[in-house]
């Protein structure tokens, strides 16, 4: 908006990646840093993880990973490629045949955990798969399961084995002349995983896909990966994300946009900026927030909207948003748009008339008539 001005000390170079392919979704170089999660359905129910997929793409999910522990899960694979809107990445466990079988199935991209999967030979053969079905690779290492050999080298799992680890199998697909892939380097705890990503993206110039671990539930898990995830985006590390979550994979979807608007890396929908409230509030922001999300949700236009209980901070707020509302006195408050204050609304009418100017501005946004706040 031309109200919002270019803030340079805002921009985060980003690492200098190349870039691959999973499935129609480009990941690295200049591509916009994907979103991705898992499902927690079994796989062998067919119509349960379509259908979870389905909705994970529907809050924003570029990429979905699926489990692939078994034979039978593999033939179910090839039904949800096929009713999948987004690429499907199988998560391969322990045995290499599964990775053959997915690459079979459609999947757009493998996930192979370097220590589980095998001996060279066995790797040489997914990656012939991979090759001969058009799939990309991700290198999974993780922390929980490094290679028994690097265990005795360096005596724990550290962020110096776990990059030996991802290097070690980045020439083994290298040697095969197979570069369709991309690499992460996950542990639970965020100083290990930070460091160890911080060494791998000063040694490769493969795409490289975040995560933090096993995070935990959705209130401690969000706070380490947005600490985690959110330091080595900040530094310019990091082409897709996946934020690990006990909780919905929807959340971990949200969750990860949120870490990304945040830093000003991806917009999707609307970004609430909110204050905490407090006794001079003229409304129940609270109540507000929450009813407002809800409502919002079908929102994907990139656009900012705040809600801030009084006029302390609320037309400082306003001036740099797309839709604002500033609580005032006597039952109502100020409406803002564009930056500017507009009219006066009722407190007990505001969500639906927020939600209303809300759904008009991001039309008009749709249809290039203005430009979102950043």
């Amino acid at each position: 908006m031309s109200h919002n001005p270019v803030r340079p000390w805002r921009n985060i170079d980003r690492r200098k990646s190349r870039q691959i392919m999973v499935g129609n979704v480009p990941v690295g170089g200049d591509a916009p840093i994907s979103v991705q999660t898992m499902t927690n359905t079994v796989t062998t129910d067919i119509a349960g993880t379509i259908a979870q997929v389905q909705r994970a793409a529907e809050a924003g999910a570029d990429i979905v990973r699926v489990s692939v522990p078994d034979e039978a899960s593999a033939r179910a694979l090839k039904e949800i490629v096929k009713e999948s809107p987004v690429p499907i990445v199988a998560d391969i466990h322990f045995h290499y045949k599964r990775g053959i079988e997915a690459a079979e199935a459609g999947a757009a991209c493998l996930r192979i955990n370097p220590g589980n999967i095998g001996d060279e030979k066995r790797v040489a053969e997914v990656i012939r798969a991979a090759r001969d079905h058009n799939c990309s690779i991700r290198i999974g290492v993780n922390a929980g399961s490094l290679e028994k050999h690097l265990l005795e080298k360096y005596g724990e799992p550290c962020p110096d084995a776990m990059v030996e680890s991802g290097l070690d199998h980045i020439k083994i697909l290298q040697d095969h002349d197979f570069h369709e892939f991309k690499i992460s380097v996950k542990a639970s705890d965020v100083f290990m995983a930070a460091t160890a990503y911080q060494m791998l993206a000063e040694q490769t110039d493969a795409p490289i896909h975040l995560g933090i671990t096993e995070a935990g539930g959705l209130m401690s898990g969000t706070i380490k990966s947005a600490i985690g995830l959110g330091n080595l985006l900040w530094m310019g590390i990091g082409d897709t994300i996946r934020v690990s979550l006990s909780a919905d994979p929807v959340e971990e979807v949200k969750v990860g946009y949120e870490i990304l608007k945040s830093l000003g890396l991806r917009h999707r929908g609307v970004n609430i900026i909110s204050c905490p409230s407090c006794a001079r509030q003229g409304f129940d922001v609270i109540k507000t927030v929450e009813a407002l999300e809800k409502r919002l949700e079908h929102i994907k236009t990139p656009m900012s909207l705040s809600i801030i209980g009084c006029v302390v901070n609320g037309p400082g707020e306003a001036l740099m948003t797309d839709v604002g509302f500033t609580g005032g006195g006597a039952g109502s408050g100020m409406v803002y748009l564009a930056g500017k204050a507009s009219h006066k609304m009722s407190n007990d009418q505001m969500i639906d008339h927020i939600v209303e100017e809300v759904e008009k501005r991001a039309a008009a946004i749709d249809e290039g008539e203005v430009k979102a706040a950043e």
